[in-house]
């Protein structure tokens, strides 16, 4: 198999090509691209190992390219950026090498070696196929573990024994499950009962490069794959245990509940599936996921059994968004936006459904307007993606409902433009009209004003708002000192004027 055609189209190979020969040295593009290469799939990013070293390679393709090249000595790689045809490559070189490991340490003994040295280290046969760069076999495909066979095949399987790939570098256990997952192939028998009997060594691991290996997962096109895989392999509950304490089902007096591990692994595909084209979910896609992955993490912690209703998880949603900075945390995720984005669906995620079930009330749906603010757009994706049941018309009738909310949260919003609503009666106004300090009487004051707004009793509106503050005022003896013509602030301002003295 020849790709001379393929990588004439790129004048990037050319050069490096050019260069390698230039300092007497042979090169090859090896693992990912060429995978992709093999299965028709876009590819922007190249790795170049040669027969010496990656970094005076890498010097002289930038040179002739005049880029910059960003050298890791410590590593003995370099990488560059190159355009072509409006996209931006990312080349990475490094020079071949063979690698030995200790048992306890993840960090490699690293010598130089020969191409073959370097096919052997590479961590499954589908990334472990070369293609030259030499002149005289410009193109040629070399695939020493026939990784061309095993993408027919839709087949994981280490290039040596699985014992050795994984014990070399543990994390490779996960990768095997992210690029089954990513591809929809199947792991080698021999390579999965690897991956099970050594899933104790993915703890000396650290936990950002595990938790970006989940996160590949969580964006793979069916996670549920790739989660059910970690499952059985046993990686799942050294990496994640929180998710696998929702497995299971138990019964009392006849009555279950659903698998609450499954659930969410349904919820998730769900979410990975839904057809919406909203750009800003897009952006957010996988906070929008870990949002699905979390939403009832806490109902094993609130299970409660009832003889009368049977079970309950009562508060799930509270506790759960309690949950999340600390779950972040041990993940290594950020503790910013993201982090609140995801905290607010958890906490949020029953009030929608709730809204079909019952007489709606225009009351309710500002409620869930204001509480949602921006976020409202992944709310509503996320419990679209909560209503589960193999019953297909039970389904589609709670998404009837929901199409009846949605409408009346678009009509309501329309009207009352409260999303990120701030009342226009704030606190430092309260105590400006009736000169008072912070005290209760303006917090409550204020709540009461907040609540006449939601229940469309008043609109958000200073003129008509007034009155109705200075009645709340007299009701509880006080005395109004300045006039809505003398204030000296006409819009929300954040105080914090809720404490009592």
């Amino acid at each position: 198999m020849n790709f001379r055609d393929t990588l004439d189209k790129n004048p990037l190979f050319d050069r490096i090509a050019q260069e390698a020969q230039q300092l007497g040295m042979q090169a090859y593009v090896i693992g990912g691209f060429v995978r992709d290469l093999v299965m028709g799939r876009p590819s922007k990013d190249i790795d170049i190992v040669c027969i010496g070293s990656g970094i005076t390679l890498a010097r002289a393709v930038g040179h002739t390219l005049r880029t910059h090249v960003s050298e890791f000595p410590s590593f003995g790689t370099a990488m560059l950026k190159a355009e072509h045809e409006g996209k931006i490559w990312e080349v990475e070189f490094v020079g071949a090498r063979k690698e030995s490991y200790r048992a306890d340490s993840r960090k490699p003994i690293v010598e130089d070696g020969t191409l073959e040295d370097d096919q052997n280290r590479r961590d499954f046969t589908i990334n472990a196929m070369g293609i030259s760069l030499d002149r005289a076999t410009f193109g040629e495909l070399l695939d020493p573990f026939d990784g061309v066979t095993a993408i027919k095949r839709k087949i994981i399987r280490t290039p040596l024994g699985p014992d050795i790939t994984f014990s070399d570098d543990p994390l490779r256990m996960m990768r095997a499950i992210r690029f089954a997952s990513q591809l929809n192939f199947d792991i080698e028998p021999d390579t999965f009962d690897a991956i099970i009997r050594m899933n104790e060594r993915i703890t000396i691991v650290s936990r950002e490069r595990v938790t970006d290996e989940l996160n590949k997962i969580i964006l793979s096109p069916t996670p549920s794959y790739g989660f059910k895989l970690l499952y059985h392999a046993g990686l799942l509950e050294r990496i994640f245990p929180e998710l696998i304490a929702l497995r299971g089902v138990e019964t009392i007096e006849g009555k279950g509940h659903k698998d609450n591990f499954y659930h969410t692994l349904q919820v998730l595909d769900n979410v990975a599936n839904r057809t919406d084209r909203n750009p800003v979910l897009s952006e957010n896609e996988l906070w929008l996921r870990w949002a699905a992955l979390l939403h009832d993490i806490a109902k094993p912690a609130t299970k409660r059994f009832d003889q009368r209703v049977g079970w309950s998880f009562h508060g799930h949603e509270d506790m759960g968004a309690r949950w999340v900075p600390g779950i972040f945390r041990t993940m290594k995720l950020p503790q910013n936006e993201h982090m609140r984005f995801v905290q607010k669906l958890v906490r949020l995620h029953l009030r929608p459904i709730a809204l079909t079930k019952e007489q709606i009330t225009d009351s309710a749906i500002r409620r869930l307007l204001v509480d949602a603010g921006d976020d409202l757009d992944g709310l509503m994706a996320l419990c679209r993606a909560d209503i589960t049941s193999k019953n297909y018309e039970k389904v589609q009738k709670h998404l009837r409902n929901f199409d009846r909310v949605e409408r009346k949260l678009h009509d309501l919003e329309e009207r009352d433009k409260l999303r990120n609503f701030q009342p226009v009666i704030t606190g430092e106004l309260i105590m400006e009209v009736f000169g008072l300090p912070p005290s209760r009487d303006v917090g409550e004051i204020k709540t009461l004003i907040r609540e006449a707004v939601l229940d469309g009793l008043i609109p958000n509106k200073l003129d008509v708002a007034f009155p109705f503050l200075v009645d709340e005022g007299r009701k509880r003896g006080l005395t109004v000192v300045k006039q809505l013509s003398e204030l000296s602030t006409s819009g929300p301002v954040n105080v914090e004027d809720e404490k009592p003295v």
